[in-house]
Parts: C-alpha cells; structure tokens; sequence
C-alpha cells in the first residue's frame, strides 16, 4: 500500500454521511470565531460531489434572498460535524450546474417519496402493553373516572355500530 493512501485512511471519518447529488441537507459546520466555537448549520440542495478517498467534497447550493450561495464542503474535514439528508430528488445528471441559471419553479427537482416500514404485529402490540402499564401507574383518582366513561362510551358506540350492521334484510 501507498504511503499516502496508509495517511489518508488515518485522517477518514469513520461514519460518513450517505448524501447523493440532487439530496437536500443540512451540513452542520463548526466555526470558530475569536476564542467561541459553535456550529452553524448550511442547508441547499446538493450539485455536485467529486473526489476519492478522504478527498471527496460536495458541493452545496441554496438560494437566499434572490442570491444564489454555493459552498463546498469537504466530507471528511473535522469541521464538518454533519450532514442530513432532508429530502432525495430525482435526477438524471450527476452534476446539477444548470440549477445555477435558473429560478423559481425552473429550478424545483421532483421529489422521491420513502415508505417507512410499518413495525409488525408482535413489535406493536409489545409496545402497546409497556404503554398502558406506564399509564396505570401514573393515574390519580379523577382520570380514571374519565378513562372509565371514556370506555363505556366507546362501547356504546360499538355496541350502536353492531345494530346498524344487522338490520333485517328484506327478502321477498
């Protein structure tokens, strides 16, 4: 192995962030000023990412104020304490340059929808057990009279809905 390739391994983060071109994010900087450190946090939408190794950079562009405001941002610079990925878009280029001549509804990307797997059967109702022995616990006097009505109206509700579902049908 290189000796340069042995020094970059040291310097990678060991986490890096999963952001493509065309994702939204929030880049959390730390910046210095005077003695104070604090961290500001850049979000655009990302244009452009190049590099290799622990020299890839993304570059960040937001609009503000009728400004356009590009940065970039090297992913694995320790002042760079994060990035979130807000929102993916879908694109067919892997640089987006032609964002910088355009405005308003010329610059919108479509968005990519995720579905969020629902937990099964046996994760919900383990959840739903812990959750009322929590609740049992922790009630005075005067809510259980309210929780009590509250069932015996839900009951009455469910017992209305029954009736309604087995009206005699007529059949002649």
């Amino acid at each position: 192995m290189n000796i340069v390739d042995e020094i970059e391994k040291e310097n990678m983060k060991e986490k890096t962030p999963q952001c493509k071109v065309g994702d939204l994010v929030d880049v959390h900087v730390r910046t210095v000023e005077g003695e104070k450190e604090r961290i500001q946090i850049f979000n655009g939408t990302v244009i452009s990412k190049k590099g290799s190794g622990n020299r890839i950079t993304i570059t960040v562009r937001r609009v503000v104020q009728g400004e356009g405001v590009e940065r970039v941002f090297p992913i694995h610079s320790p002042n760079v304490v994060d990035i979130v990925v807000k929102k993916s878009h879908k694109i067919r280029r892997a640089k987006l340059y032609y964002l910088r001549d355009r405005k308003g509804k010329g610059a919108r990307l479509k968005e990519i929808r995720r579905r969020v797997k629902k937990a099964s059967k046996s994760d919900q109702t383990d959840s739903v057990v812990a959750d009322e022995e929590t609740v049992a616990t922790e009630e005075t006097p005067a809510e259980t009279t309210k929780a009590s009505k509250a069932a015996k109206t839900t009951k009455a509700s469910k017992a209305k809905a029954k009736k309604k579902d087995e009206k005699p049908s007529t059949d002649s």
